[in-house]
């Protein structure tokens, strides 16, 4: 029977089919390109750093303990999991559509009609055994199972349940380019501390330098070499420097506070190794070739299952024209007494349904579905070749920028160490009257700023190693 209500249903189905295939929307077709560039600069080596995982990456135990502490608290990432949570049972919805749902019920109830009434003249006449009459006022007493399904034809359920997983990995993607952010962040900050202890370090130095400068100047004066103009000035350098350390001092615990906070906990002192930080040389950076990106870029892996959902998303709303097909069954025992209930077959009731249903006039909502899906489908497509130029374009912009700052570097230190030895040589000329004290003065000025330019080259220098091994797609693993 059950087989014989399918067919005649999708009989009706085919019918349908045919009257409404002619008229859906015709769509614009936009396909991907995936094609990349076959290498970064002349190396095809296939090797790639972004393979490595971050704790083999970065080597500071400091910077290693603080990143292990963020990916366990930090709020933002946990976040992120919950909406990975979110998308894991959507998949769940979805697969339970194209399923048949059963439900067992159970009802119970009294009814009195009206004696001169149809119903009450026929139950007045009837009896259920003989000189019984029926029961007056009369129960309803009723215990089954039923069940539904919608057959799944034209695979409107499945897909729709493809597309959800599909947004159940992106999110999982997400979740990994949002993991390989925080690594990123978490070490650029660290390094932004490093960089900045090191400066204050360098400032109070300075001040040390120019205090015992500003002792010879006050000697010289006193013994009418120089006027009291070279001791303001040397004065006023001293008190300059000693403002710019509290500026540090600041930035010190913005950064701290900072890194605090992507940890997920309240501010505490971030402990570091910052006496180090001048001799730490980046590792070298395999980039690999550009197709490795396809698959180690989280973002651009996002992309491509969100092109796959969308894709399903246009089939599930192309579906929606075609008519569905429904079953629905039930199976129970009903009567007006409890003790009728163990009578079968008489209290035994059942029922067996099929439908078919398919949208014929005004369907300009599942037009404008249809429409919106493949849009949003090409949208996608968009996306997903922005993602691939993006992540060239910064892997190209990183390895040129590590090159050069590898040079600068050298030249910047260089400059350091003649600038620290005039220092020397202006204060010895100094003593002996052969300088003048404002070439003392310029001399450890421009020392001071070369030093802080080569810490910040060094520190440009640990960001682009960080933001390299990201670019690449290196940190989620």
């Amino acid at each position: 029977m059950i087989k014989s209500i399918i067919n005649k249903c999708l009989g009706v189905a085919c019918t349908a089919v045919i009257f409404t295939a002619c008229t859906i929307p015709t769509l614009v077709d936009k396909s991907v390109n995936t094609k990349t560039p076959e290498s970064f600069n002349t190396s095809m080596d296939t090797t790639s750093t972004a393979t490595l995982q971050w704790k083999d990456y970065f080597t500071d135990p400091y910077l290693i303990a603080l990143i292990d502490t963020a990916l366990s608290n930090n709020q933002e990432l946990n976040i992120t999991l919950q909406e990975i949570q979110i998308a894991r049972n959507e998949v769940r919805a979805k697969k339970g559509e194209y399923l048949p749902s059963v439900g067992i019920g159970a009802g119970a109830g009294v009814d009195k009609v009206g004696k001169y009434t149809r119903n009450g003249a026929v139950e007045s006449n009837l009896e259920i055994d003989e000189g019984k009459e029926f029961p007056e006022p009369l129960g309803d007493l009723m215990v089954g199972a039923y069940a539904n399904w919608e057959v799944d034809i034209w695979k409107k359920l499945r897909n729709a349940k493809k597309s959800a997983m599909m947004r159940y990995l992106s999110s999982v993607e997400g979740k990994n380019f949002m993991v390989t952010n925080l690594i990123a962040e978490i070490a650029n900050s660290y390094y932004d501390l490093l960089a900045l202890d090191n400066e204050l370090e360098n400032v109070q130095s300075n001040i040390k330098i120019l205090n015992d400068a500003l002792k010879i100047v006050k000697l010289q004066k006193d013994a009418a070499r120089v006027t009291e103009l070279a001791v303001r000035r040397f004065e006023a350098e001293v008190l300059k420097n000693q403002s710019r350390q509290y500026y540090i001092k600041q930035e010190i615990v913005e950064i701290e506070n900072e890194i605090n906070f992507l940890v997920g906990r309240y501010p505490q002192p971030v402990e570091r190794d910052s006496e180090s930080f001048i001799d730490l040389v980046p590792q070298s950076i395999q980039a690999g070739i550009p197709a490795q990106l396809l698959e180690n870029r989280p973002d651009i892996r996002q992309a491509e299952m969100e092109l796959a959902a969308a894709k399903l998303d246009v089939k599930v709303a192309k579906a929606r024209f075609y008519p569905s097909l429904g079953i629905s069954a039930g199976v129970g025992f009903q009567a007006f007494s409890p003790s009728y209930f163990a009578k079968t077959p008489e209290s035994l009731l059942y029922s067996l349904a099929g439908d078919v249903m398919a949208p014929l006039v005004n369907r300009n909502a599942i037009k404008a579905d249809y429409m919106s899906a493949n849009a949003a489908q090409i949208q996608a497509v968009y996306n997903y070749e922005q993602a691939v130029l993006n992540a060239y374009i910064e892997v190209v912009n990183k390895l040129s920028l590590i090159s050069n700052l590898n040079s600068s570097y050298e030249l910047k230190a260089q400059q350091v160490e003649a600038l620290t030895q005039s220092i020397t040589i202006s204060t010895v000329l100094f003593r002996s009257a052969r300088a003048d004290y404002m070439e003392v003065l310029l001399t450890q000025r421009e020392a001071l700023e070369a030093k802080f330019e080569l810490i910040e080259t060094k520190k440009l220098q640990l960001s682009a190693f960080v933001n390299m091994y990201q670019a690449l797609g290196g940190g989620w693993h």
